[in-house]
Formats: structure tokens, sequence, C-alpha cells
């Protein structure tokens, strides 16, 4: 006897259909989205409305007072392409950014393969040489505003040990200002670079270093060939940090050289502190802001893009 479909027995030796039992489970595991609802409002309140609202100034010419203002287009960002000033700070600001991440990271390096050694005071000279990391920048930039003054710290040194020729005004001098505020910079944070390799560096079995000095490999071959490509990610994550932070750059330029002497220490973010709040060119200065973020935006996702391409090709 045949039955028909809707009366069919139902197969005991089937198994039960697994999708309801996976949506249920899914449903458990996933919270909800609206969780975190109360914390994107917040963020869109602080920082996406007040975003939206300085790009529409960008392309005004208010003065940051008055209620009243025009809308002038792209004038703001043509002024840039004839403003000097503005294109001196620029290539300042990508002159710092380049500098610090290259000798910020070389010395964070060097001073990570030096404490990851067997020397006995490793674990004091870690934390000296990291200390300037966590003093303010402001504090940082004025104790060597005043070393680096023309009777200063590193003058008068220069002058009690018979080397009266290499005293100079290292902060007010065109030729020595910027350079000085690199110095500065890659003083305080090299330390921070050096923890951060030094952590990469004691993620390195040892079997492998041991392995490649039995085959014969010296120690610049050990690094080259074992230690630098098992230090990737934190490569990867030093040079991020180090070339957005020098392109965000201004409290230690501020407080050191104030921009100057004239525009010689310059960058995008004291110029746009200095025609905002000086000059009252709210409109223009918050066109330098949407430039520099757009700068930082490019570097940021191409080296990225750079480095994960590294970093997978040597894994």
């Amino acid at each position: 006897m045949t039955l028909a479909k809707h009366e069919q027995l139902p197969d005991h030796d089937r198994p039960p259909d697994a999708a309801p039992a996976a949506r249920v489970r899914r449903a458990r595991t996933t919270p909800p989205w609206w969780f975190a609802l109360p914390a994107m409002l917040l963020f869109a309140f602080v920082v996406l409305v007040p975003s939206g609202r300085g790009v529409y100034y960008a392309f005004t010419n208010w003065d940051g007072l008055d209620p009243h203002f025009s809308f002038v287009g792209l004038d703001n960002f043509a002024e840039m392409f004839r403003d000097a000033d503005a294109k001196q700070a620029i290539w300042h600001t990508l002159l710092i950014a380049v500098s610090i991440t290259i000798v910020q990271n070389g010395v964070g390096l060097l001073l990570a393969l030096g404490v990851n050694t067997a020397i006995k005071s490793r674990n004091l000279l870690r934390v000296l040489l990291f200390a300037p990391a966590v003093i303010t920048p402001i504090v940082t930039a004025y104790l060597w505003r005043n070393l680096l003054g023309p009777d200063g710290a590193v003058n008068s040194l220069f002058g009690a040990v018979g080397l009266d020729g290499l005293r100079k005004d290292w902060l007010g001098s065109p030729q020595l200002a910027l350079w000085s505020v690199i110095a500065v910079i890659v003083w305080q944070y090299a330390g921070y670079s050096m923890v951060i390799f030094l952590a990469g560096l004691q993620s390195v079995p040892k079997e492998v270093h041991e392995a490649a000095a039995i085959d014969g490999a010296g120690a610049v071959r050990r690094f080259w060939s074992v230690t630098r490509p098992l230090l990737a990610p934190a490569f990867t994550i030093n040079l991020m940090l180090s070339i957005i932070g020098g392109i965000k750059l201004f409290d230690q330029v501020y407080a050191l050289t104030g921009g100057g002497p004239g525009h010689a220490t310059d960058t995008l973010s004291t110029l746009i502190y200095k025609d905002a709040f000086t000059l009252g060119e709210f409109g223009y200065s918050i066109a330098l802001a949407v430039v520099l973020a757009i700068i930082v935006a490019v570097v940021s996702t191409a080296q990225y893009a750079g480095l994960s391409r590294s970093e997978r090709a040597t894994s």
C-alpha cells in the first residue's frame, strides 16, 4: 500500500534538521547590536557631528566668533597652494614624520637588542630607557628648551670640555631648530619603540637561534635571516605609531620653538593653531585640519597595507 505524501510516516533513521539548532546557537552567542547603540550615539554626538560641522566650516570664511559668515567653496583649499607658510608646514610635517620613523625605530631596535642580553643590569636599563616615554610631552619640551638654550647645559658642557666651536643656538637657528626638535622627540620615544621590539625579541624561540648558530650563521646573519622576519609584527606596530604621531605632532614643537624662528619649525598642527587662535581665520585653519586628516588617513592606510603585505610574505 502506498501512502499519500502528507501521510508519510516519519523517518526515524534520518537525523533532525540542524538549521534550527544552529540558528538558536547563533542567537545565543551573538549579542544584540543595540547593546552598542548608546556608545555609538555618544561617539556620533562627540566625534562625528563636530567633525561633520568642521568640514562644512572649511568651505566658509568663518572667523570663529561672528555668527554671520559666507560659503566660499574651495577658496580656502586653493589658498593653501598660494600660501608659502602652508606649503612649508606640510614639508616640515612630512620631514619630521619620516625622520622620527627612521631614527626612532632604528635607535629603539638597537636598544632592544642591547637589553635583550644576559647582562645583570638589563632590568634597570630597561626602566631607565623607557622612563622618558612616560613623562608628559610638554614637560619634556620645556626641560629640553632650557637644556638647549644659548646658556643651557648643552652649550655649557661643550664649553667646559673645550669644544666652544660646538656651542650653538640650537632652537634659535633656522638651520638647527627643526633637527633639534626631532632629536628631542627621538630621545623621548625611542624607549617606547624599544619596549615593543623587546617584546618581539623575547617571543623568538631560542632553539631557532641555536640551530642557526650550529649551521654556522654569524650574529648579523642570524638577526637578518631569523630575528628580523619574526619581528615583522613589532615593526608594523612601531612604524604605524611613529608615522602617525609624527604627522600629528604639536605639543613638543609648540613648547620648544612655537613654530619659530620665523616659520622654520612650523608644522600643520602649529599652523592650524596659529591661524585659528591668533589670526582668527577659523575657516582656513579647519581647511588645513581637513588636509592634515587626509594626509594621516592616506599615509597610515598605505603604510599598513605595505607592512601587512610584507608581514605575510615573511611569515
